[in-house]
């Protein structure tokens, strides 16, 4: 199958078989750190699939109509940050008039989302995969998506231990990597059905 004819396949596979979180192990400081409330959870991930849906198709664009007819390909880590990082501006702005609670509740980890490393993934694995702009951007979205799905799974289990008995050396972060473990096996049940590597 080539991802490029069917982005229906690409975006589904983004976000079970190919979980950028759960596969590839991208993302995962602001994972495990917002996880913890659903609400910011909630935030987070809706912040983080609408910056990576869009800067995977601003970072195509930007490559194949920019940096190819250049000849500049080399420069393609730069300038995807820089695309990325400027995104993140105005989606931190937007949130800032638009709901000073979440901006407070997201504090450092909004303008961290430059940084995630899932949305610079997303980028260079659309590049590396020669995806089409169509192919590139459901990439993008179910990837987010996957990622979302990852978050808020994570904030409700980490509620629900809240009020359960954790062995005192397994609290904080040693549950939340057990879970994570857990959660990507459960995602490998997928694995099979769409395959987009």
């Amino acid at each position: 199958m080539n991802p490029a004819v069917y982005p229906i396949a690409v975006f589904f596979a983004a976000i079970f078989t190919n979980n950028i979180l759960l596969t590839n192990y991208l993302g995962m400081c602001s994972f495990l750190s917002v996880s913890r409330e659903l609400k910011t959870s909630l935030g987070l991930g809706a912040a983080v699939t609408f910056v990576m849906a869009v800067t995977s198709l601003l970072n195509w664009i930007v490559y194949h109509m920019i940096l190819i007819p250049l000849h500049l390909e080399y420069l393609r880590f730069i300038v995807f940050i820089i695309v990325i990082a400027a995104f993140v501006q105005l989606v931190e702005m937007v949130i800032e008039r638009t709901s000073e609670g979440l901006y407070a509740a997201l504090g450092i980890f909004l303008p961290l989302i430059t940084v995630n490393c899932a949305i610079l993934g997303v980028s260079l694995f659309m590049v590396i995969r020669n995806y089409s702009l169509l192919a590139s951007f459901a990439y993008g979205l179910g990837s987010g998506l996957g990622w979302f799905i990852a978050i808020l799974a994570m904030a409700g289990i980490r509620m629900k231990l809240a009020k359960a008995r954790v062995p005192r050396g397994l609290e904080g972060a040693g549950i939340a990597l057990i879970i994570t473990g857990m959660m990507a096996m459960a995602f490998m049940g997928f694995t099979g059905m769409l395959n987009i590597s």
